[in-house]
C-alpha cells in the first residue's frame, strides 16, 4: 500500500531531549493529532501543544500508580490494525478504535536506577517499564503502516523525510526504525534479566542453596560506541561496543582527552595494559606492546616507575601503550617525551595534572585516556570461538601470600620475596607459556607465548641479561615467575645458569621433586603458589 501521511501520534518519553520541538513540528507543519501521557503531556501542554491526555483518549483512567495507562485496546488496536485488512478496519470501526500512525516512546531509566549504590529491590522493580516496551513492539510489528521512534537522535531525520514525502515516512525507514525499536526492547529486557540474576545470586549466596555461576541462556547487549577504521588488519571491518553495565573505571568508561580515534589494536592493547597495572597497590607503570608487558616496574612514585619500566626494553617500548595507576605528573610526561623521546600510541591513567596535559597536548595524535579511578573489574570475560562463546571469571592475582609454600631447603630473602610477588603479578599478563625475570621490582625480561616452557625461560633470561647490560647492573640476584608449573627440571637449569636465585611457580607437576632437587643443587629458593595464571 502507498505511504500514508501521519495523522495521529502517541508520545510518551522519559528522555525529553528535543521532544517539544519534534512534536511542535508534527502539529504545526503536518496537523498531527497528539496523544500523550503523564509528565510528557504536561510538558507539551505547557509548550502550547494541543495535546490529548491518554485517559481522555481511551476513556479509562490511569490507575495503580501509573502501572496501567496505555495497556488498552484503543492504544494497541490503533497500533496493530493492518490498514489494508478489511476485517481489521471493520473491527476497529465497530469498537471506535482510531488509527495511531506514529509512536514516540523511550523507556524508564532502569539501568540508571539500578546503578545507584543504595537502590532497593522494590524501587528497581518500579522502574521496569511495561507500557513503553509494549507500545514499541506493537508499533514495530505493524511497521507496514506505523512509524516507531525510540531514540531522540532520529527526530530530525523523520521530520526531514515527512517534509519530502507529504507528511509520510517510507517503508524502508519504518522498517529501519522497527529494527531499532526491537533492539531497544531487547537491550532493556537483557538489562532487567541480568540485574535480576545478580539479585538471585546474592540471595542464594546468603542461603544454604548454591548459586548458579553461569546462566542457561547468556544474554548480551552492548551499544556501539564507534566504528573503527579497521580491525586487526586493514581488510577487516570493525566496531567498538560498550556494555551498558561497564564498571565506572573500566576502559569502556574512560574519557579520551585527546588524540586520534582509538583503533581495534589500540583497544586490545590498552585493555591488557590497564588490567595489568591495576594488580598493584604501589605506584606502578606498565609499558605494553602486542599484548605483552615489555616494561613493568613499581617504585615510590610513578615517574621513577616509568624510568625503570622503560629501561627494561626501550626498543620494544617504542610504539607501545603506557598504563599508570596514579595521577600522571608533568615529570613522567617529560621523561618519555623529552628525555627518552618514546613514541607512545596510548596512555591510560586515572587522571593527569594540568601541567602534564599541557605537555601532552603537543603530541596531538597521541591518545590520552583518563579513567577516574583504578578499581579492578570483577565479573566475567567473553571470547568468541567458531560458532560459540567462551565465558570465564576474570583472572586476578589475589592469592594469600600466607598460603604459599617453600619446598626448597633455602627460603627466599625478604627482598627476593618482594620481587617474586611483583613478578608473579606481571607474569599473569604475559602470554602463555610465560616466564618473567625481574629484579628490584622491575621486569627485566619476558618469554611470552612459547610452545615450550624451557624456550620461554631461555628467552626471558637472554632479555634480562641484555637489560642488565644496558642499565649497567650485575645479572645476579634475579627472580623468575612462571605462569604454570615446570614440567621438567631443565627450566631450573636454564634459570640458574642466568643468575636467577629465586623462583615462583604454581607447582603441581608430577616432576616437582626433580625441580625441587635442581633448585637445592643450585641454592635457589622456590615458592609454590598453588595457583596457575595462564593467558592464551
Amino acid at each position: 500500500m502507498a505511504d500514508m501521511p501521519i495523522k495521529r501520534a502517541l508520545v510518551s518519553v522519559t528522555d525529553k531531549t528535543g521532544v517539544v520541538e519534534f512534536v511542535k513540528a508534527l502539529e504545526n507543519e503536518f496537523g498531527v493529532e497528539v496523544i500523550s501521557t503523564g509528565g510528557t503531556a504536561r510538558l507539551l501542554a505547557e509548550a502550547g501543544v494541543a495535546v490529548t491526555p491518554i485517559e481522555q483518549y481511551t476513556g479509562f483512567p490511569e490507575m495503580m500508580d501509573g502501572r496501567v495507562k496505555t495497556l488498552h485496546p484503543k492504544v494497541h488496536g490503533g497500533l496493530l490494525c493492518r490498514r489494508a485488512n478489511v476485517q481489521h478496519v471493520a473491527d476497529a470501526a465497530a469498537h471506535d478504535i482510531g488509527m495511531i500512525d506514529l509512536v514516540c516512546v523511550n523507556l524508564y531509566e532502569f539501568e540508571k536506577t539500578v546503578a545507584e549504590p543504595d537502590v532497593s529491590f522494590a524501587d528497581a522493580i518500579e522502574h521496569i517499564d511495561i507500557g513503553g516496551p509494549s507500545m514499541l513492539r506493537s508499533a514495530a510489528k505493524n511497521n507496514e503502516s506505523v512509524t516507531v521512534v525510540s531514540n531522540p537522535a532520529d527526530y530530525d531525520s523523520i521530520l526531514a523525510e515527512m517534509r519530502a514525502h507529504a507528511g509520510a515516512t517510507t517503508l524502508n525507514t519504518r522498517r529501519t526504525l522497527a529494527l531499532k525499536a526491537y533492539a531497544t526492547t531487547a537491550a532493556y529486557d537483557t538489562a532487567i534479566s541480568t540485574w535480576l540474576a545478580a539479585q538471585l545470586v546474592t540471595t542464594l549466596e546468603t542461603s544454604e542453596e548454591s548459586a548458579p555461576e553461569f546462566p542457561e541462556q547468556l544474554l548480551i547487549t552492548a551499544t556501539k560506541e564507534q566504528d573503527l577504521r579497521y580491525g586487526e588488519n586493514p581488510r577487516q571491518a570493525a566496531a567498538f561496543y560498550v556494555d551498558p553495565q561497564a564498571p565506572e573505571h573500566s576502559l569502556a568508561r574512560a574519557q579520551q582527552i585527546q588524540g586520534k580515534p582509538l583503533s581495534y589494536n589500540n583497544l586490545l592493547d590498552t585493555d591488557a595494559a590497564w588490567s595489568a597495572v591495576r594488580e598493584f597497590n604501589d605506584p606502578a607503570v606498565i609499558i605494553l606492546k602486542h599484548q605483552n608487558p615489555c616494561g613493568s616496574a613499581t617504585a615510590d612514585d610513578v615517574t621513577t616507575a616509568y624510568d625503570r619500566a622503560f629501561a627494561c626494553d626501550p626498543v620494544s617500548a617504542f610504539g607501545g601503550i603506557i598504563a599508570v595507576n596514579r595521577e600522571v605528573p608533568l615529570s613522567l610526561v617529560e621523561h618519555f617525551a623529552d628525555i627518552n623521546k618514546q613514541f607512545v600510541e596510548v596512555m591510560i591513567a586515572p587522571s593527569y595534572t594540568p601541567e602534564a596535559l599541557e605537555r601532552l597536548s603537543k603530541r596531538t595524535n597521541m591518545r590520552v585516556l583518563a579513567t577516574g579511578g583504578v578499581d579492578r573489574t570483577i565479573g566475567h570475560e567473553i571470547r568468541t570461538v567458531d560458532g560459540g562463546l567462551l565465558v570465564q571469571d576474570i583472572d586476578h592475582v589475589d592469592e594469600d601470600v600466607a598460603s604459599f609454600t617453600v619446598p626448597t631447603r633455602r627460603q627466599p630473602t625478604k627482598a627476593e620475596m618482594d620481587d617474586l610477588i611483583f613478578a608473579w603479578k606481571v607474569c599473569k599478563t604475559v602470554k602463555s607459556n610465560a616466564i618473567l625475570v625481574a629484579k628490584d621490582k622491575a621486569g627485566l625480561g619476558m618469554g611470552p607465548g612459547q610452545p615450550n616452557r624451557v624456550d620461554a625461560a631461555l628467552l626471558a633470561c637472554e632479555r634480562a641479561q641484555k637489560a642488565c647490560e644496558r642499565m649497567g647492573v650485575e645479572a645476579t640476584g634475579l627472580v623468575a615467575a612462571s605462569d604454570a608449573f615446570f614440567p621438567f627440571r631443565d627450566n631450573v637449569d636454564v634459570l640458574a645458569k642466568h643468575g636467577v636465585t629465586a623462583i615462583i611457580q604454581p607447582g603441581g607437576s608430577v616432576r616437582d621433586d626433580e625441580s625441587i632437587a635442581a633448585c637445592n643443587e643450585y641454592g635457589i629458593a622456590m615458592v609454590f603458589t598453588g595457583t596457575r595464571h595462564f593467558r592464551h
